[in-house]
């Protein structure tokens, strides 16, 4: 992987800010033409430090208003027992983010559903499934106070 200049982070935050400007648009704010601008964000791409482009959707006009974070502990720490977890976890649509962590509990999940029926029905169904959770702790959002994607460069 190449060294990152003044100019790579210049692009990486201006594509943070927004996915849909042009080439054209990101050359003149960076002072250089289009050609070398399309390269380095193409050598960004291929390297994996710009790993996607999305549009970030609005959770409550979608009906995805409650935002659960939810702190798994699981019963025993094997490699294929953590493995079935990982797996289990990235096949639930309702869970955004899953983070292993350290401390009380083993994992952090992030879980955007409607309303806190379909919560429950999450935890009786989903996490309900899964084998070998000793415990989930759920903390429920009342309020999002800062909440953003990019990465600080």
């Amino acid at each position: 992987m190449s060294e990152l200049d003044q100019i790579d982070l210049k692009l990486l935050e201006l594509l943070q800010q927004s996915g849909k400007l042009t080439t054209k648009e990101i050359a003149r704010q960076v002072n250089l033409s289009h050609t070398p601008v399309y390269e380095r964000i193409r050598r960004l791409e291929r390297e994996g430090i710009i790993k996607k482009y999305v549009a970030l959707v609005e959770a409550e006009k979608v009906g995805k208003g409650l935002i659960v974070f939810c702190d798994i502990t699981i019963k025993e720490h094997t490699k294929e027992i953590g493995h079935q977890f990982v797996q289990d976890i990235m096949a639930s649509k309702y869970v955004c983010e899953c983070y292993n962590i350290s401390g009380n509990y083993d994992f952090r999940l992030k879980v955007m559903v409607r309303d806190m029926k379909h919560y429950q029905d999450f935890v009786l169904n989903d996490l309900g499934s899964i084998k070998n959770i000793g415990s989930a702790h759920s903390t429920f959002v009342m309020g999002v106070i800062k909440h953003d994607y990019a990465v600080p460069i």
